[in-house]
């Protein structure tokens, strides 16, 4: 077999795969469960969540994942990519915080609407601590589709 045609076939689709984000579900983002924890700062109970194996096993990983855009700050590029549309969302009390998810953005090109449906690629980290943040966050998100 020649060179090249060995190059085609094994090591350019590797090459290519290897760059590829992971294409997840929202089903998969469910596979959480919260637990309430006493917060000494701020007074009151908070629900913790608890990450289950499956989402635990995307953390640090690169991902896509398919929404609707929620602008909460334009002006500091603050959005966040939910299941549903607004009139269903976390915020409007039709659906759980595993619904939501925070984006950081690697650059800004643009300004989303309220329910832009929207692609968006980035590395998944999980949040237990931050309570001022979502306890999904996309980071170095970019818009593939």
């Amino acid at each position: 077999m020649n060179k090249k045609l060995i190059l085609a076939l094994f090591i350019i689709p590797a090459f290519v795969f290897a760059f590829n984000p992971i294409k997840i579900t929202w089903e998969q983002l469910s596979d959480v469960t919260f637990k309430k924890k006493w917060s000494s700062t701020e007074n009151m109970f908070l629900l913790e969540p608890q990450f289950g194996p499956k989402v635990t096993a995307l953390k640090g990983k690169e991902v896509a994942l398919t929404g609707y855009m929620i602008p909460v700050d334009v002006d500091a590029n603050y959005y966040v990519l939910s299941s549903n549309p607004f009139a269903s969302c976390f915020f409007c009390g039709g659906a759980g915080p595993e619904s939501v998810v925070s984006i950081k953005f690697k650059k800004v090109n643009k300004r989303f609407n309220t329910d832009d449906r929207v692609t968006i690629k980035g590395v998944l980290r999980l949040n237990v601590d931050d309570i001022n943040d979502l306890n999904y966050i996309l980071e170095g998100a970019e818009v593939i589709g």
